[in-house]
């Protein structure tokens, strides 16, 4: 059996991200691009494309081809809503690109057009796929932690800001490195700790270092009349269990201590973080050990002697969902609790006060 694709939006990370992970995969055939910009969708399509795959400007007149399985969504932020419902209720099964959505009420809609149409919908958080991320994750499964009640997700970079496209632009985007970075640390904790039920949230977004001119940057300096989003933003969540997580995000900030998508967990029967390589700790035999975990080219075995690239164990765990009917790996039922906890930290920073949630 094989699955056709269409891909909405022939940006950055649908073409470093998805379409070299999709060419790989033998059950697939890319068969429509769409980008507002015409060359954009053709020069995807003759790299990844069929010979007979079309290329469109007008997402309406892809989705009318029955022929389509799956769509990608590929594109901003704030058209993620738009292009998924309409992709679900097309009959498509949808993988959107992180976050969700911009809003926990946009998510909601996307959820319920998967159930009405009866298609798969998944979001693209690829890090849950890295050798560590899997794990670590069988190891909080198994319970070798514990209960987890403490946890810290990171999400820190010292001077990388994205300055090309629409990430400096809060109307595409809705946020910038919480709803950016922030969201694939967060996704990890939440994911590794299986606890989607927040009682409230407390936090705080700054814009300091983006109103400065000539700025080191690893991508060329921003122009700070452009940068309409924080630059950093914290955030301290209280889950119903009691169960606290404290969220670090940001593109810029004078800090040494430097990690992305990577998770601290504080368990009942011990720990583990993810800040050094990967590391269990706890106590045995009334001492303490820290036990720095090996992963080389381990745990994939399909991919076993290579590289482990993320984004195709991604892609390949969402076409084999399709194929055998089963979940994906990242449910829009958990994703959406993201969308819900940084639509709240983001309220919180205005009122200054805790965003509580329905009990």
């Amino acid at each position: 059996m094989s699955l056709n694709i269409g891909i909405i939006g022939c940006g950055g990370i649908a073409n470093g991200k998805h379409l070299p992970s999709l060419e790989k995969i033998d059950e697939v055939n890319i068969v429509a691009f769409c980008d507002i910009d015409i060359e954009k969708a053709k020069a995807a399509a003759n790299e990844y494309g069929t010979r007979e795959a079309k290329v469109y400007t007008d997402y309406k007149e892809l989705l009318k081809d029955s022929k389509i399985d799956i769509i990608h969504v590929c594109t901003p932020n704030s058209s993620h809503k738009e292009l998924t419902v309409a992709s679900l209720d097309a009959g498509k099964h949808v993988m959107c690109e992180k976050p969700m959505a911009k809003s926990t009420e946009e998510a909601q809609e996307m959820i319920d057009a998967a159930k009405r149409n009866n298609k798969k919908l998944t979001i693209g958080y690829q890090n849950r796929f890295r050798p560590d991320s899997q794990y670590l994750h069988n190891v909080t499964e198994r319970g070798d932690l514990g209960d987890i009640y403490f946890a810290k997700a990171h999400a820190i970079r010292r001077r990388a800001v994205p300055t090309w496209g629409g990430f400096l632009d809060e109307e595409k985007q809705g946020g910038g490195p919480l709803i950016d970075i922030g969201t694939h640390a967060l996704d990890l904790t939440l994911w590794m700790m299986d606890n989607y039920e927040p009682e409230s949230v407390m936090g705080s977004t700054f814009h300091k270092l983006g109103k400065k001119e000539n700025a080191a940057n690893a991508w060329g300096s921003w122009d700070p009349k452009k940068f309409k989003v924080e630059d950093s933003a914290f955030g301290f969540i209280k889950m119903k269990n009691g169960a606290t997580i404290f969220l670090e995000s940001s593109w810029a900030l004078n800090s040494l201590e430097v990690d992305e998508a990577k998770c601290s967990l504080s368990g009942t029967e011990g720990g583990a973080d993810m800040k050094d390589g990967l590391r269990i700790h706890g106590e045995d035999f009334g001492s303490l050990y820290t036990t720095q975990v090996e992963l080389e080219n381990k745990g994939v075995d399909f991919y076993e002697g290579e590289k482990v690239d993320e984004a195709f164990v991604e892609a390949r765990s969402w076409i084999d969902s399709i194929l055998n009917d089963t979940d994906p790996v990242v449910k829009p039922e958990e994703a959406i609790v993201i969308t819900q906890i940084l639509e709240a930290i983001y309220e919180s920073n205005q009122t200054g006060e805790a965003v509580y949630f329905d009990k």
